[in-house]
């Protein structure tokens, strides 16, 4: 196959493209490099079936040659990327959206949105399933990566109905590992990185909020399944086993052995106290459950930080905000 990723160069969009390339696939990777990084796909340099692009797909998207699959993963997506760049997120979830399906349906290939556990807002169901329709802030400060993240839920669903197009939408749960930012304003990266550094780690509110984390590798297989299969509307994928905030905390002192201790500040502006994926559809449909668990994939999330650490990346930390942590990172 032959298949054009969005955000490539981010987080997820880059262990994704490694995903189709190990399986045989050819890759057409695109990122603006607002969030993205070429640092994540440099290792791809010289890889015949890889070919990047950069572009911001809020504009016109110009593809030479056929496309089997389409899938959609560029957008601000950490607290600190929204943020900051509040329009362009929203742009990017509906433009962006809207362009790629228009290049989906110009080549007959399949299209897999990147969406999110954000669309559920904070939630009066718990744990969430795919049924459930949310409680959403729309005019909030999160408000714009949620509604994105929802209109482009309604209009894949909309070229699914009126036009045919065959579509696929994954709504990913906290997801971690190698390659996030140091300064995303994530959860597992804030908390990795302060302890490094021996700052006190940023607790927001008592800390009992709850969160479910999705090591990387797990993650893409069930986005790969997901894009394989025959599941047209959205499947969760994410780990069910739910954590405390202050537990996170907790396992990331003891993982590296610091006493840099915890300070708690207010809880931002509708910050979700439950996050939980129910994933009956997709282990039932897509034979899918994670296999990693918290400590293993901190424990390599931790030496990818210690790598970065080393190289000096880590030397001047910036204010690190909010621990509510969406999903995906990408460009």
């Amino acid at each position: 196959m032959r298949v054009l990723i969005t955000g490539a160069a981010g987080f997820l969009g880059s262990h994704l493209t490694d995903r189709f390339l190990a399986d045989g696939h050819t890759v057409l990777g695109m990122d603006n490099l607002i969030t993205g990084s070429l640092d994540n796909i440099a290792h791809l340099e010289n890889e015949p079936r890889f070919e990047f692009v950069r572009h911001d797909v809020t504009t016109f998207i110009g593809v030479k040659g056929e496309l089997d699959g389409v899938l959609h993963f560029a957008s601000p997506a950490s607290p600190v990327d929204y943020l900051e760049l509040p329009i362009q997120t929203l742009k990017v979830g509906s433009l962006g959206t809207h362009n790629a399906l228009g290049l989906a349906r110009s080549r007959d290939a399949r299209f897999l949105l990147a969406s999110t556990s954000e669309v559920y807002g904070d939630p009066l169901v718990h744990p969430q399933p795919e049924s459930y329709w949310g409680n959403v802030n729309p005019i909030g400060p999160r408000g714009v990566y949620d509604e994105a993240k929802r209109f482009a839920e309604a209009i894949t669903m909309a070229y699914h109905r009126y036009h045919g197009l065959d579509t696929r939408i994954v709504r990913i749960f906290n997801t971690y590992g190698p390659r996030m930012r140091p300064y995303d304003g994530r959860v597992v990266s804030n908390f990795v990185v302060q302890a490094l550094l021996g700052h006190p780690l940023t607790v927001y509110g008592d800390g009992g909020q709850s969160r479910s984390f999705c090591f990387v590798s797990d993650e893409v297989e069930g986005i790969y399944r997901l894009f394989h299969s025959d599941q047209m509307g959205p499947v969760n994928i994410g780990n069910p086993a739910e954590f405390t905030i202050l537990e996170l905390a907790r396992m990331v002192l003891a993982l590296l052995g610091s006493d840099a201790g915890i300070r708690h500040l207010p809880l931002p502006t509708d910050d979700p106290k439950v996050r939980q994926p129910d994933i009956s559809r997709a282990s039932e449909f897509l034979d899918w459950v994670p296999v990693v668990p918290l400590s293993e994939g901190l424990a390599t999330t931790v030496e990818y930080f210690q790598q970065l650490s080393e190289h000096g990346a880590l030397r001047v930390p910036p204010v690190l905000t909010a621990n509510a942590g969406p999903d995906e990172v990408s460009g």
